[in-house]
């Protein structure tokens, strides 16, 4: 069964200590909603579990060691010059995923076929992250930590994502997520992490 497991974490921006004796647990089928006030780690919590930043100290691991993981920031990394569909197929290259699947994900997250070959600068919000969460189709992996994924989403985006993650909670799957939005109802397994009241000693020394 997959899991990660946090224990006493530290986690720094610069010479600021954000967080700190950070410890929970996280178990497939579960969802955990980062929540708390611009400044508060979320962002920098979700970048040091993706392994994209170093924490300042404690320990992360997880079961099996070797756990995939789906990062998927609030910028979305999407090249401006290249379709959705460019974009997808030279992520598929860079991760060896099958690119035939780059279709059928935009279909699944309601990318119109008149937007998918035009350069992503030209779409609308909504269309470039429906885009970049397409990406969570594409390959398998049980972990996703999502940067407020529901941001730019109308409410049939939001519902279509709601449905993407189901899924992956009842296939096993966990995401660990930022949303100053409410999420949607009716998802299962979530819980909740307010990194507001987190201790935070202020400068390292």
């Amino acid at each position: 069964m997959h899991r990660l497991q946090i224990n006493q974490l530290c986690v720094n921006r610069g010479d600021r200590v954000l967080l700190s004796d950070l410890s929970f647990a996280l178990c497939a089928g579960e969802l955990l909603h980062l929540r708390g006030a611009n400044g508060t780690g979320k962002t920098t919590l979700l970048e040091v579990l993706a392994g994209l930043r170093r924490a300042g100290s404690g320990r992360i691991a997880t079961e099996p060691a070797e756990l995939g993981r789906h990062w998927i920031g609030h910028r979305n990394a999407l090249s401006p010059p290249l379709s959705a569909v460019e974009n997808l197929q030279f992520w598929c290259g860079l991760n060896g995923a099958d690119a035939s699947g780059v279709g059928p994900a935009l279909d699944r997250l309601g990318v119109p076929s008149g937007a998918r070959r035009r350069p992503v600068r030209t779409l609308s919000a909504g269309q470039k992250r429906r885009s970049a969460l397409a990406r969570l189709l594409l390959a398998p992996r049980p972990m996703w930590l999502l940067d407020e994924p529901l941001d730019g989403l109308d409410g049939g985006g939001i519902a279509l994502f709601a449905d993407l993650l189901a899924a992956h909670l009842r296939s096993g799957g966990m995401v660990v997520m930022t949303s100053h939005q409410a999420l949607p109802a009716g998802l299962p397994g979530v819980r909740a992490l307010d990194l507001q009241g987190m201790r935070r000693p202020g400068r390292r020394t």
